[in-house]
């Protein structure tokens, strides 16, 4: 049976190179198919300072207008935001195909995407985290309750003695 499971990242307007290279870094480490962002102050900045891996050579990092054009065929939107009426990600169950929307450093989701956006969590801290902070916790959630899902888990084997 092929592995269903698929997961990609849209990043919202980011701002800081260094937050998208750390966010590169963890796609890789977490195994993300791709990673996708809108908005100019990103483009202008092409140094990847903190993907020291060189994720970006094997995981496409797409700039794009729009993230909900790009939703890939059977994915559900997964909003990160911290808003009233968002799911605790620690009860959050991660869908096996997911892109997870995230907002950038200075601000936040607006209601249009989170209007299209089927499922919003958040990560209950007291106060706001960092870009690459909130991808790196989001993402290794989802790889820590793989084992919970219908694909079970997403490399391989499980590392429990």
């Amino acid at each position: 049976m092929a592995n269903r499971r698929y997961s990609c990242i849209g990043l919202f307007n980011p701002k800081s190179p260094d937050n998208v290279g750390a966010v590169m870094r963890a796609a890789g480490c977490y195994g993300v198919n791709s990673v996708f962002y809108t908005g100019k102050r990103y483009a202008r900045a092409q140094e990847f300072a903190t993907d020291t891996k060189m994720v970006h050579q094997d995981i496409p990092l797409i700039g794009i207008e729009d993230l909900q054009s790009i939703i890939p065929l059977g994915c559900t939107p997964v909003a990160v935001e911290l808003v009233e009426g968002a799911k605790p990600l620690t009860e959050y169950t991660h869908p096996d195909r997911a892109i997870y929307i995230f907002g950038p450093e200075d601000g936040s989701l607006g209601k249009e995407v989170l209007a299209w956006c089927e499922e919003v969590i958040y990560i209950p801290t007291n106060g706001c985290m960092n870009l690459a902070a909130t991808v790196n916790v989001v993402l290794y959630d989802r790889l820590a309750k793989g084992l919970n899902t219908k694909s079970g888990p997403l490399f391989g084997k499980s590392f429990q003695s």
